[in-house]
Parts: structure tokens; sequence; C-alpha cells
């Protein structure tokens, strides 16, 4: 499924999100390193995550925002499902792009997918030094439970822990 996105940011761009794919790797690795130099995933990490991403059995779902003009990946998103939690493993919207609704629009396509998880709560960690991302969670309804000292690493980092009861209306 893709859905196209209107960013109004200063680099108003239609972006289109889709599955991730293996041959995305590549590409979104360099957006990592763009993003995280300290502490980007390696290949072996999204290669794993990936794995787990199809089939009946699937517990993962990770999603790249594609520009279609010209084929660039500008951000990406991945998600976990353990019974009914789920974990936003990552987020990366590329710089030029900051400030246009990419963000939100890669966190709703995760939480979407949470729901259809049967996922009862999300979690995730953010930098204690990213404020852009944790306002993003904020208005998401996602609170601060906690700290796991050190979690990033080589720059030993802290990780703020934040949580989000997803609602579910119930029909009788």
């Amino acid at each position: 499924m893709t859905e196209a996105i209107r960013g109004t940011g200063a680099a108003t761009v239609t972006a289109v999100l889709r599955e991730m794919r293996w041959w995305d790797i590549d590409p979104v690795l360099e957006l990592e390193h763009e993003l995280f130099p300290e502490d980007a995933w390696s290949p072996g990490m999204f290669w794993s995550e990936l794995a787990h991403a199809r089939g009946p059995g699937a517990t993962r779902r990770y999603v790249v925002a594609e520009d279609p003009a010209t084929g660039r990946i500008v951000g990406y998103a991945g998600l976990a499902a353990v019974g009914d939690l789920g974990d936003v493993q990552t987020i990366g919207v590329g710089r030029d792009h900051w400030g246009g609704g990419l963000g939100s629009e890669l966190l709703t396509d995760l939480l979407k997918h949470a729901t259809a998880f049967e996922c009862a709560t999300v979690l995730l960690e953010v930098r204690v030094d990213n404020t852009r991302a944790q306002k993003l969670y904020e208005r998401f309804g996602f609170e601060p439970i906690g700290f796991r000292r050190g979690y990033y690493q080589p720059g030993n980092i802290d990780a703020l822990v934040m949580r989000l009861h997803v609602q579910e209306t119930e029909t009788d």
C-alpha cells in the first residue's frame, strides 16, 4: 500500500510511503548514517528486521518514504510487535524534509500497523537530546516512563523511554 504525502516544510515534497524491501537497505543506511553518525544501525540489523516483516507470521512493519520525482528515499520507519506490545524500532527523516509532516506520517503508519498487530501498548526509546522527536511523540500521546542509561553507544547517551496505550473502539 502506498500513501502520498504533501510536505509543508521548507522542502515541500510529495513522498510515497511503501513497504521497505531488501533493495532499500543501502539507501536507508546512507540516510541512517547522515542522521545518526555515532550510533547508526548496521546492514545486518536491517536484514534481520526485514526477515520478520513478511508472510503470515510477520511481526515487523518497515516502511520507506520515497520522493517519486527522484526515487530518493527521504525517510523510513520500523515497528516490532511481540504479543500485545509494539516497539518503534526506528524513525528517520532526511534533514531537508524536517518540518513537513513526514515524521508524523511515518509514525501514523506504524501505529496503524500496531493496531493491526493487536498491540495494546507501544513503546519507544528516543535520545534525551532529541527534543524534536520527543515533541513529535508527545503530540501522538506518548508519555515518558523512564530512562535507559547509556543506551546509545558508543556515545553513551541516555534514552528516554516513552509509552502509548493504543485505544481501540469497541462496538457492541
